[in-house]
């Protein structure tokens, strides 16, 4: 059969759709760009917040469209939508043919078979097994490796632990079979996510070993290696030198804050106040680590004073990527049934003023960086500015700024470069490769 597949969401749901794909290739199936060309389309769904939910059915209408109009073609819906939503899918979709959700990934291969002969599949597990192989979705020199998966920290705006259950880490041998395998396929940058990567291990014996993995991970052979999501709670002295000092390990950190104001930061289940919010930022940031993070805007109960606090402190601290996200109610969770729900013009209107404050500081310390020389990795062409397109030690993929670049002699995809920043776009930088 010829499988389409669409992956929505985070990071962590692309691997579990490159295992998927890894998996239905190993049956002999076939892999195809298009929903046109598809005798199968797999939409591998993200239910987040509201507006991922959104983009996910619009996937599925999209899908269902395609199905309308080429016939025979068959559709399963897999992933977060489908494990928390699969009664209203299946009553409201007919025309999805299996829902399977983020514990059924194993069933993938057998419920295509199934399908394809005419079945309807609904999942119900309640486990996945480790599966090492992948078919790479990014570019061959960088990817994920999800080294757990769930969430214990229950923060009450969170569905996450309701989907994806308990903290699970991965186990150590089998990550780093994994990456031994992405190393021999080119990969040069390796991205470290899962919930939140600084418990990994702590499901094991009480402890974290990320330092300890990362360690061996080292000794594969990677150019970077980069730690997505870590709980500020988390990240101590010790963790903070380890980052700054390891040769392979980026100097970059990407911890989600969520807020500062301390009461907000009580109410959403955080373990965090605002003064040790400064204190963490302040000592990252002093050992030369770039820091990523995300806010959550319009709370429930976030007065004018809590935001001008949020909003002192990106001013003041300077945060070097920051995303910011009004926030989603979400059924189920603690935080839906808190007082003081905010309009949502109030909570889009302060999402905008902090998304336009980090753009200026983006701006201001990229206008800095001018006559400045950076290692890059090089990634894509830009052919309306002929230039190419790549990525700084402090630029994560997707999430982040690019460089774009020229150089005078050939360059290599997936390649490391001296480039001389000569300029700013917006927030993005400008260079030319060092001859």
């Amino acid at each position: 059969m010829k499988i389409g597949a669409i992956s929505l969401g985070c990071d962590k749901n692309r691997v579990d759709t490159e295992k998927m794909l890894a998996r239905l290739t190993s049956g002999g199936h076939t892999l195809v760009g298009t929903e046109d060309d598809a005798d199968i389309i797999i939409i591998n769904t993200c239910a987040f917040i509201d507006s991922a939910k959104e983009e996910s059915i619009d996937e599925i209408l999209r899908a269902i469209a395609s199905k309308t109009e080429y016939g025979n073609k068959k559709i399963i819906v897999t992933g977060c939508l489908a494990q928390r939503y699969s009664e209203q899918l299946k009553e409201e979709f007919p025309e999805v043919d299996a829902l399977l959700g983020v514990h059924d990934y194993d069933e993938i291969l057998q419920t295509v078979n199934s399908v394809a002969a005419g079945n309807k599949i609904v999942g119900g597990g309640d486990k996945c097994l480790f599966y090492a192989d992948r078919v790479l979705t990014t570019p061959y020199h960088y990817a994920y490796l999800k080294i757990a998966d769930g969430c214990d920290n229950h923060c009450t705006y969170c569905a996450i632990p309701f989907i994806r259950g308990k903290y699970r880490s991965e186990r150590m041998e089998d990550l780093l079979a994994e990456a031994r395998k992405l190393r021999d396929d080119g990969v040069k940058e390796l991205i470290l996510v899962a919930q939140d990567v600084t418990r990994y291990g702590m499901d094991f014996d009480g402890r974290s070993h990320l330092k300890e993995l990362v360690i061996e991970l080292e000794k594969v052979g990677f150019e970077w290696i980069r730690l997505l999501y870590l709980e500020p709670e988390m990240v101590d002295d010790s963790l903070i030198e380890f980052v700054a000092n390891e040769p392979q390990v980026v100097k970059y950190m990407d911890i989600p804050l969520q807020h500062v104001d301390s009461e907000i930061l009580k109410r959403m289940g955080r373990h965090t106040d605002r003064r040790s919010t400064i204190e963490l930022i302040r000592k990252v940031k002093a050992m030369g680590i770039t820091v990523r993070t995300t806010f959550i805007c319009g709370f429930p109960g976030e007065s004018e004073r809590a935001y001008k606090e949020l909003e002192d402190f990106v001013r003041e601290e300077r945060p070097d990527y920051a995303g910011f996200f009004a926030y989603s109610r979400e059924e189920g969770t603690a935080a839906d049934r808190l007082h003081g729900h905010l309009p949502e013009e109030v909570k889009l209107k302060r999402t905008e003023n902090l998304r336009k404050l980090q753009a200026q500081i983006i701006e201001e310390r990229h206008r800095a960086m001018v006559g400045s020389v950076v290692q890059a990795i090089y990634e894509d062409i830009d052919y309306d500015r002929q230039m190419f397109v790549g990525r700084c030690a402090a630029q994560a993929p997707d999430i982040d700024s690019v460089i774009y670049f020229t150089s005078e002699r050939p360059v290599d995809i997936g390649s490391f470069y001296s480039v001389e920043i000569v300029g700013v776009d917006g927030i993005d930088l400008l260079g030319r490769v060092k001859q």
